[in-house]
């Protein structure tokens, strides 16, 4: 499956904050496996294979919003977050 470039941008924030052990689950436990961060950044993205076409549209949505709100960890911690 080919990503588009807002897609790739959002895989590239996860494994960032996996890099920087900054990526917890959805349980708020540290990501320590690169496999579980490679499925949760595609997961984000909207570009998961095990996902209805719906379904991934609707995730994609959910994290732009989220990133333009600044409630993503690596702008949390850049300071980045709005008011």
């Amino acid at each position: 499956m080919r990503e588009s470039s807002g897609q790739k941008k959002t895989i590239k924030r996860v494994m960032h904050e996996y890099k920087h052990g900054e990526l917890e689950s959805g349980t708020g436990k540290k990501v320590k496996n690169p496999r579980q961060a490679i499925a949760i950044g595609l997961h984000e993205a909207g570009a998961s294979k095990y996902e209805s076409a719906a379904k991934n549209k609707k995730n994609l949505a959910h994290t732009k919003a989220k990133e333009r709100r600044g409630e993503t960890a690596e702008q949390e911690k850049e300071g980045k977050k709005r008011r």
